[in-house]
């Protein structure tokens, strides 16, 4: 029904018969905290509300005496209890092989089984299907051997056998019949001396078997479609998993069977990938929001790098949670850094149980040796942060934290004889970057120059800049350098006249004497604008090559070469001059950036001062052309 006209016409849904089951996979072989894996599948369940579960077997770990068993068996059924629907045992070997001293039993715990879970083998029909469950470890009664290893064991009885032609015959009105075994007898050539093409045949020729399922290998496998009959195995349920690929179909899994009269469907869903969004209220956002802040802090001074690329300390570092929600962390270091760069990490990871409104403190020491500073990178922490939920547990995406590393002294002779280099800006990701605590100007007078060669001048570019409605910076808007300094929350700004040319070399120079701010290219003063006035700071990272954004970040970034970049605490030029094509160090600079060589990320400052400057992932050095 709708008040809309409309020349779409939506079709109707079908109106038939339609319910779903789930099936659990094997619950052992694996450590005892697989029963977690078991507790959360019954949650799982319990949101996906189906009309009933089944198994495949080995719900307890057994291969024991009975004084082991019934703890184990409770154990399983006090989980299994927490369903909201019916569920339905079947046995496997766990369940009933009996290990102790002296001979076994008869039927090993063939009896504690059926007196505690049920019945080995049966049947029953619902919504006009049927289920019926087999016994796939009978074993040898005449001996009481039982091994699914042996040829000879791998056969169904003749009284099983005679169960399951008058439980087909029972359902033969049924529209699909679903049987569930233990070991999945139709894989060869794993079972090739049992008779499963004995079973077959009978399922075959009921015609109306639409599917069989079973477990044991740890692993889900799909066996086709046989006549008709699907055949399904499935993995775990917080049992042993021999290899760690999910993808492979090595996982905790449970398997739903969508059930209608004209056929069916499976689909595996992975243990705990179900989701309650009752879950997701205002205060839960609001606790995931305070979980993600959650990051290492360092307490300890930066660790110092030699110009040999040697480096080592203790760190120390906090870790606070302001949530109301109990946290596990893991804090270890990047695989990639420690590889590349030989950074080492001892211990080589931190885990700790974080409750709401706790902190906790940690040591680590790092060090690297000298050698391949071509190499060398910034090493970086990874945090993984798993978060409890009311169902389950929320991995939140992993926290990198880059280790505060600085450079250390620099030998006096460090810069003779270098190879004349510049900083190659091709994006936002090729820049040079000096955060705000290491670059020590004071305010007052200053100077900012640097060659600059661009490569293109279209849109408003930035070239060394710290500003964001304060500070100061160099820009080219449409190809026209100009200097911005902002003085008591006010830009001023001087502005030169035509575009810098492409593909050559032009020095820019900002100034201010306190009485102006002036911009200079290639030591012609071009233009002077009063301002007087205390800069305002800020607190972001003078950036080479771009501008800054609100968050540090570059952006607008220049496009060309920048070199000989020079920032002094002083108005270094007042009138015309001739600029040199290598700047030196005077009293007042406080940072001269020749970009002739690089500690992996690092660039030697060669003012006084040895400001840290470090380049983005992408920058690089290039010989000045």
């Amino acid at each position: 029904m709708t008040t809309r006209t409309s020349d779409q016409v939506l079709p109707l849904t079908n109106e038939e018969d339609v319910f779903h089951f789930v099936i659990y996979g094997d619950r052992t072989g694996g450590v005892p905290e697989g029963l977690k894996v078991l507790e959360q599948a019954v949650v799982d369940t319990n949101l996906l509300d189906p009309d009933l579960v089944m198994t495949v077997g080995d719900l307890i770990q057994g291969y024991n005496e009975t004084a082991d068993w019934l703890p184990e068996m409770k154990r399983y059924k006090s989980i299994m209890s927490d369903l909201r629907m019916p569920w339905y045992p079947v046995a496997g070997n766990h369940d009933v092989y009996w290990r102790g001293k002296g001979p076994a039993p008869p039927g090993h715990h063939e009896s504690n089984y059926e007196k505690h879970f049920g019945p080995l083998w049966y049947s029953f029909a619902h919504k006009n299907s049927a289920f019926i469950v087999l016994y796939s470890d009978e074993g040898d009664a005449a001996t009481n051997i039982k091994g699914f290893n042996l040829g000879p064991l791998q056969r169904m009885s003749d009284e099983q056998l005679s169960f399951l032609k008058k439980s087909l015959s029972k359902h033969k009105s049924a529209d699909h019949v679903f049987v569930f075994l233990h070991h999945p007898r139709w894989i060869m050539p794993r079972y090739q001396d049992g008779n499963w093409d004995v079973v077959h045949k009978l399922l075959k020729d009921a015609g109306n078997v639409s599917a069989v399922f079973a477990g044991h290998i740890h692993h889900m496998h799909y066996g086709g479609n046989v006549d008709g009959i699907e055949y399904h195995t499935l993995a775990t349920t917080g049992g042993h998993l021999p290899a760690d690929i999910p993808g492979a179909g090595f996982l905790h899994h449970m398997n739903m069977v969508s059930v209608r009269p004209s056929g069916i469907s499976v689909s595996a869903i992975p243990v705990g990938g179900v989701i309650d969004p009752k879950e997701f209220t205002a205060e839960f956002l609001e606790q995931v929001a305070l979980v993600q802040k959650i990051r290492p802090v360092s307490q300890s001074k930066p660790l110092q790098l030699k110009v040999d690329g040697s480096a080592s300390g203790q760190q120390t570092y906090t870790i606070e949670n302001n949530s109301k929600q109990a946290v596990d962390v893991t804090v270890a270091l990047q695989s990639s850094s420690q590889s590349s760069s030989r950074w080492h990490l001892k211990p080589d990871h931190f885990h700790k149980r974080i409750e709401p409104g706790k902190r906790q403190s940690f040591e680590v020491y790092l060090d690297r040796s000298a050698g391949e500073t071509e190499s060398l990178k910034i090493p970086q922490l990874v945090t993984s942060i798993n978060m409890e939920g009311e169902s389950s547990r929320i991995r939140l995406p992993d926290v990198v934290t880059p280790v505060q590393v600085r450079l250390s002294s620099v030998p006096t002779d460090f810069f003779t004889d270098a190879v004349d280099h510049c900083l190659n800006v091709t994006g936002p990701n090729s820049t040079a970057r000096i955060e705000n605590a290491d670059l020590k100007l004071p305010d007052g007078p200053m100077t900012v120059e640097a060659w600059l060669k661009p490569a293109g001048t279209a849109g408003f570019l930035g070239a060394i800049a710290k500003t964001e409605v304060s500070e100061f910076g160099i820009f080219m808007d449409e190809g026209v350098p100009q200097f911005d300094l902002n003085l008591n929350g006010l830009y001023f700004t001087a502005k030169a006249e035509d575009v810098l040319p492409t593909g050559k070399w032009s020095h820019i120079a900002g100034v201010f004497d306190g009485n102006a701010v002036k911009i200079f290219v290639d030591g012609e003063l071009i233009k002077s604008t009063p301002a007087s006035g205390k800069r305002r700071k800020n607190r972001l990272p003078l950036l080479i090559g771009a501008d800054v954004d609100a968050r540090g970040n570059p952006t607008r970034s220049f496009i060309g070469a920048i070199d000989e970049v020079r920032i002094s605490k002083a108005a270094v030029y007042s009138g015309n001059f001739a600029p040199s094509r290598s700047l030196k160090t005077q009293d007042d600079t406080v940072l001269l950036l020749h970009f002739d060589r690089r500690i992996g990320p690092f660039v030697l400052d060669h003012s006084s001062e040895a400001t840290s400057t470090i380049l983005a992932a992408q920058a690089s050095l290039v010989p000045v052309k």
